[in-house]
């Protein structure tokens, strides 16, 4: 399947109408720019995120590759099958091109796999995978699945946050397996302008006619099978994201940006939110 690099995160994006309504816009003007990849959960606002992106999505389905989450708490075998339904229904569609269990769950690993599995078979998604899954989690997720592989893996990962790098990625690239990166830009951790990482992503993104968000979108999504997911609350922020791919960072430049933030030297436990 081809699924652009940068898509579109849409956590926290239910409030008021007024936010809700700018989301949709905002949502709908990413697929004109081409952000067709949408990324969405049943825990978002409790499932009040799957039903404004039916909203947006509304006539251009087949556009979308859209991908859904089943949380832990309903990830037993029938549990996992019952979640997805209601996700279809609130998005209005019949199938899902990518459904995730959000995290590790108390269920065991073969009975969420074998529902995934289930819904393969059944249509109602194209294709399984993870999200905040460590390099063992990977494996015993692949190690459940009998005819199908597993498709991605969804991580948090930002210039501040690059401990994937170390094991993770090389594992999920061997694999086949595409890792697709959560909270790009790291809320409280993005660098400050007058930083001094802050001040030679200033730099690279001058060199390159850029904005600082945009070259920090194409870091991110440098290595072949690495994808990203920020959310834009407007239009102007979706048109932002929308310039972090096309175009190629020099050597120079991304050794620049490891410099200023360097991966972990030893491994760490997988961070996430």
């Amino acid at each position: 399947m081809e699924v652009p690099v940068i898509g579109q995160g849409t956590w926290m994006i239910e409030g008021s109408r007024s936010k809700e309504l700018g989301a949709i816009e905002a949502l709908r003007a990413g697929i004109d720019l081409g952000l067709t990849h949408i990324d969405t959960a049943e825990m978002y606002g409790g499932g009040r995120a799957e039903e404004l992106v039916r909203e947006a999505i509304r006539g251009r389905r087949e556009e979308i590759f859209l991908v859904g989450k089943v949380l832990p708490s309903n990830a037993s075998y029938e549990g996992t099958l019952r979640a997805c339904d209601r996700s279809l229904a609130r998005l209005g569609t019949d199938y899902l091109d990518l459904y995730l269990l959000h995290w590790e769950s108390s269920y065991p690993i073969g009975e969420t796999m074998r529902a995934m599995e289930r819904l393969i078979d059944d249509a109602r998604i194209r294709s399984a995978g993870v999200s905040n899954f460590d390099v063992a989690q990977v494996q015993a997720a692949q190690a459940a699945l009998r005819n199908h592989p597993l498709a991605a893996n969804q991580v948090l990962y930002h210039l501040r946050e690059r401990g994937i790098e170390r094991r993770l990625i090389p594992y999920c690239q061997e694999c086949g397996i595409a890792v697709v990166a959560y909270t790009p830009f790291g809320r409280e951790a993005f660098p400050r302008s007058d930083s001094s990482g802050g001040r030679v992503l200033g730099d690279v993104a001058r060199r390159n006619g850029r904005t600082v968000r945009q070259v920090i979108l194409n870091f991110l999504t440098r290595l072949p099978d690495l994808f990203t997911i920020p959310k834009a609350a407007n239009i102007e922020h979706m048109r932002e994201n929308a310039g972090g791919s096309g175009w190629t960072l020099s050597p120079e430049d991304i050794a620049a940006i490891g410099r200023a933030f360097p991966a972990p030297d030893r491994d760490a436990p997988l961070a996430m939110l």
